[in-house]
């Protein structure tokens, strides 16, 4: 049988993703911009944290999954190792401005994408519990308003008070709203819908031509973020990581399967970040975020299913020693979750928390209360930033 590759870099191209950036400083609101920008990848469908970050030392491993480990991996140390298709991402942990937290989750052990996405993103302690999302509140708590460059605002950036949204598009015939005919529509109307038309009339209605791959809406984010003035943070959606079938191909190599395509979306967005970010990547930081992991054991068609434990990649400037911050668990039968998961060790709330402390300035105390509603959350700034 011939093996088929895909595509690799050109499908980055015919990849959607959705952009959405929040936090807008405002003179006489915000006291002062925050130290740092904060900038979220969501990884749909279940990141397979073996095949981003393999624990080659752990002897466990080739045993359980061999047909899923590239034999060209970078090594990290003598324990881990990382996917062949993040480079740009190698090359920052080479300057000591990424970390990889492994053998993490958020803690969710059913398995459902819609309660994994959802717990994800509203950080709260069970699926459904919040209308409101992690890092919308925590932009409401350091008085930061939010918008969303879509015609929604995400879960995760949603807070208590009523966020903005922007949609930039490129309509055939259509132009840019009149100011003063917006103004005299406005005053033909209650109060809440003269508030409306006036949030129309100050939106920045420009004819935005913006390509909707992954990799230009993250340089085109950076760009924003790095502007005096610009939003705080951003949200970057990335799906199809659900791996049931064909996470290698059909040659048996990793670095040709479906997994491997979306890594190297990742890695192309976080190098876009750094571009885009230019002198402001020095207070930056990128995290990703996935609903769980993956299998140990791949399954019958050459891919994995739900999983519970992962990894999370953080990336930028803010990060100043590069490391693997894990408490490793074992991929024996014995130490696996339920006998066929990674089991999660780290809370990856400590992570969000110990991110949103550097970017926003804002005490975990009050982090882990207020925005996670878990007073005893750990802290682990220490451990990714010091």
């Amino acid at each position: 049988m011939s093996s088929i590759k895909f595509p690799r870099r050109n499908f980055i191209k015919a990849s959607a993703a959705s952009l959405f950036m929040a936090g807008v400083p405002l003179a006489g609101y915000t006291k002062d911009r925050p130290p740092g920008t904060i900038s979220v990848i969501l990884l749909e469908g279940g990141m397979d944290g073996l095949t981003a970050v393999p624990p080659i030392g752990d002897p466990d491993l080739m045993r359980m999954r061999s047909s899923m480990t590239p034999s060209d991996f970078l090594q990290l140390n003598e324990f881990f190792g990382l996917h062949p298709s993040l480079p740009n991402y190698s090359a920052l942990i080479a300057r000591n401005q990424a970390a990889v937290v492994h053998a993490t989750s958020f803690p969710y052990k059913k398995r459902s994408h819609f309660e994994g996405q959802n717990l994800m993103e509203g950080g709260g302690l069970s699926p459904f519990a919040e209308k409101t999302g992690w890092l919308g509140r925590a932009l409401e708590i350091a008085k930061l308003p939010g918008r969303a460059l879509s015609l929604d605002m995400p879960l995760i950036l949603r807070g208590y008070r009523d966020n903005d949204n922007f949609f930039p598009a490129s309509i055939r015939n259509s132009k840019r709203p009149n100011a003063d005919l917006v103004d005299l529509i406005s005053m033909g109307h209650n109060s809440e819908l003269a508030d409306l038309f006036s949030k129309v009339a100050k939106k920045n209605t420009k004819n935005a031509k913006i390509p909707r791959d992954p990799a230009s809406l993250a340089k085109y984010a950076g760009q924003e973020m790095a502007r005096p003035g610009g939003p705080i943070a951003s949200v970057i959606r990335v799906k199809q990581f659900d791996t049931h079938a064909n996470q290698v191909s059909d040659d048996g190599q990793d670095t040709h399967g479906r997994h491997a395509m979306q890594l190297e979306i990742v890695d192309d967005v976080i190098a876009a970040y750094r571009e885009g970010l230019g002198d402001a990547w020095d207070d930056a930081i990128i995290l990703t975020l996935t609903e769980f992991g993956r299998t140990v054991a791949a399954n019958g068609t050459k891919g994995t299913d739900h999983g519970y434990g992962s990894a999370g990649l953080l990336a930028g400037g803010s990060i100043s020693k590069s490391r693997i911050i894990t408490d490793w668990p074992g991929l024996s039968k014995k130490d696996q979750f339920e006998k066929r998961d990674l089991m999660a060790t780290i809370d990856y709330r400590a992570v969000c928390a110990a991110c949103i402390e550097r970017a926003l300035g804002l005490e975990h105390d009050k982090i882990a209360s207020e925005v996670f509603f878990e007073p005893q959350l750990p802290r682990l700034y220490d451990y990714i930033f010091s």
